[in-house]
């Protein structure tokens, strides 16, 4: 038996299935990788005009600092985010945890939220880095979070 059909069958034994997703299922959608330059300064030419990378751009010091740089790169990626199609991977996972007796959760490092938009509950979703989607105060003021729908 070769290492796919090997897989194939723990996933279908599988009493649940903990999916742990990173910038790799939504590079598959075709979004950016963040991880090097090179696919963050294609997305965002200006930025990479100025040789800005992600690390210095996505930071509430650059939101205090240049609001319209902070905001129109944040306002930019929630753009780019909402009008990403998941690719077909997101409904094979969602039907192989449909398939095991006690469902699916999904740990994802993303915070696109192409797990919700390929239709997994939000209540199996934790996102251990937020989510692009909701805003919340950095200095105090709120201690809650809201959405970015407005």
């Amino acid at each position: 038996m070769d290492q796919y059909e090997s897989a194939a069958e723990l996933i279908a034994e599988a009493d649940a299935l903990l999916i742990n997703a990173g910038a790799g299922m939504g590079v598959d959608s075709g979004l950016p990788d963040y991880r090097g330059n090179e696919g963050f300064w294609k997305a965002y030419p200006h930025l990479g005009n100025a040789r800005l990378t992600f690390a210095e751009v996505a930071t509430p010091q650059v939101l205090e600092r240049d609001p319209a740089l902070g905001w129109g790169f944040y306002g930019h990626r929630l753009a780019l985010y909402r009008s990403t199609v998941p690719h077909e991977g997101f409904q094979i996972l969602q039907k192989w945890a449909k398939q095991a007796p006690y469902g699916g959760r999904v740990f994802t490092s993303n915070v696109d939220g192409q797990f919700q938009k390929a239709g997994f509950s939000e209540d199996v979703i934790h996102e251990c880095h937020g989510s692009l989607h909701h805003l919340q105060c950095t200095t105090g003021c709120n201690a809650g979070i809201w959405s970015a729908d407005s």
